[in-house]
């Protein structure tokens, strides 16, 4: 009989979706969850099974091997249904804001405050003393100006929408000046160009990519200007014969002028990174203490909160801000609202309290720290058939902050050949472990390892390199 016929002949006996539904293991998965589910589970299988059979890719030799494969695949199809998605996972890159593995660790303090106050219902936007309607924001506005010095503060979901909104509340239908050398895009297509034209501003661009000089924008600053608007590089930075007007100088044009200025400074550090080995960026008390009139940043990066966009500044610009019909639209809800207060009180109570802060925690690990744990991870795999070494590397901040400065680190090398297979491996374990492949081997960074992975990453190294037995780390 023919290859064809075989197909054919395997396509016919694929059974009835009542028979399939009789079959016992179908009816325990019906009893665990429900009918609906197993049976929309069940035609996801048969559609990927007839696929299978009809293209030769295959491997059922007969009727019996076709029901088999269905209802295998039924099982697996009802378990990542009901699965969680949004899981834990092991950050083995070295990457310690992985925009696709949630950016900032929250810290523990968040995860308390959640569970603790958000149980039930909870105070959001009423006045326990009078019982009327209240600010929704006015307990981050506090936090803001205690640890910025700004007059006023708010929120948002993001820090896209932050600079849309202030765009918009500020500059819709006027000119707003930005300099050639500051048009970013960033991840997820995020163009400045764009985001201006659909704040209802308009763009004036002035100087060249690599060098803008004050004359620049006071040259183009015209009765229909608005403000004059700073952007951080966020995920680039240009080098060599290159120079930028300082916020200084800027906030002094605008204001002599009579325009407003606005500082996007991207990842809103609260605390002055240098002393963890990267070059100095501005914080955002500096660039309030500068005078810009509205601050931006994420909320996400290294202030370290769940997603959420910062805007700071002078108290009438906020205000501003505030009544604008965007703002309803963007605002967040309680649980990002309570992370963020809970990461800001740990900066509010300083640096016993910053230790519990899983960025900041992270950046200040020593090298010999990391050696250390990326030695045991190496020990605990290292046995006959497996490659296994360590050797120096770079950890990065990731997600847009601080581009292009990185930390050194003590990498697990994994070689031996099939990188990309041990790398989907891991990623299949439970927990998922993602790490970075470089010329063929899978590499494990220790910097980015959260308190009690240790031992669960080298059990998910030991199954998927066939290891029979593994010496554990502490």
């Amino acid at each position: 009989m023919a290859p064809s016929d075989d197909r054919q002949n395997l396509l016919r006996s694929i059974p009835s979706m009542d028979q399939l539904l009789s079959q016992s293991e179908l009816v325990a998965l019906i009893e665990d969850s429900s009918r609906s589910a197993v049976v929309n589970a069940l035609r996801e299988a048969v559609a990927s099974v007839r696929e299978g059979l009809a293209g030769g890719t295959s491997a059922a030799q007969d009727a019996d091997a076709v029901r088999r494969a269905i209802i295998e695949q039924c099982i697996a199809c009802l378990r990542r249904a009901i699965a969680p998605h949004y899981r834990h996972v092991i950050n083995a890159t070295g990457i310690i804001l992985h925009t696709g593995l949630g950016r900032a660790v929250l810290a523990p303090r968040a995860f308390e405050w959640i569970n603790a106050e958000l149980r039930g219902y909870s105070l959001l936007q009423l006045d326990n003393d009078t019982g009327k309607r209240s600010q929704r924001d006015a307990r981050i506005e506090w936090l803001f100006r205690q640890l910025t010095g700004a007059e006023a503060a708010t929120v948002v979901n993001n820090n896209a929408a932050a600079t849309m909104l202030v765009l918009n509340a500020i500059g819709a239908g006027k000119e707003v000046i930005v300099s050639r050398g500051q048009l970013v895009e960033i991840g997820g297509s995020f163009r400045l160009p764009e985001i201006m034209a659909a704040s209802g501003a308009r763009m004036v661009e002035v100087g060249t990519t690599n060098k803008t000089h004050l004359r620049d924008y006071a040259e183009a600053i015209t009765e229909e200007t608005a403000a004059i608007l700073r952007v951080h590089p966020s995920n680039y930075r240009i080098e060599g014969f290159s120079s930028e007007v300082p916020l200084k100088a800027l906030v002094e044009l605008a204001h002599e002028r009579g325009v407003a200025l606005i500082d996007d400074v991207g990842a809103g550090p609260l605390v002055d990174v240098s002393q963890y080995g990267f070059r100095r960026e501005s914080t955002l008390r500096e660039s309030i203490a500068a005078g810009a009139d509205v601050v931006t940043s994420s909320a996400d990066k290294l202030i370290g909160a769940s997603q959420g966009g910062v805007l700071l500044g002078k108290a009438n610009w906020i205000e501003r801000v505030r009544k604008n019909p965007l703002m309803r639209i963007v605002r967040p809800g309680k649980l990002t609202m309570t992370a963020l207060e809970a990461t800001l009180t740990l900066f509010l109570e300083g640096d016993d309290a910053l230790s519990e802060h899983p960025t900041l925690r992270m950046l200040r690990r020593s090298i010999d720290d990391v050696t250390a744990q990326a030695e045991r991870i190496a020990a605990a795999i290292r046995v006959p058939g497996v490659d296994v070494c360590t050797e120096s590397g770079c950890s990065r901040m990731g997600s847009g902050s601080l581009p292009e400065q990185d930390l050194a680190t003590r990498l697990v090398s994994i070689g031996g050949g099939g990188a990309t297979g041990l790398s989907q491996r891991l990623r299949q374990e439970t927990p998922p472990v993602f790490t970075r492949i470089q010329k063929d081997r899978v590499l494990i960074d220790p910097r980015t390892l959260q308190d009690g992975e240790e031992t669960v990453l080298i059990e998910c190294l030991t199954r998927c390199l066939g290891i029979a037995e593994a010496v554990h780390g502490n």
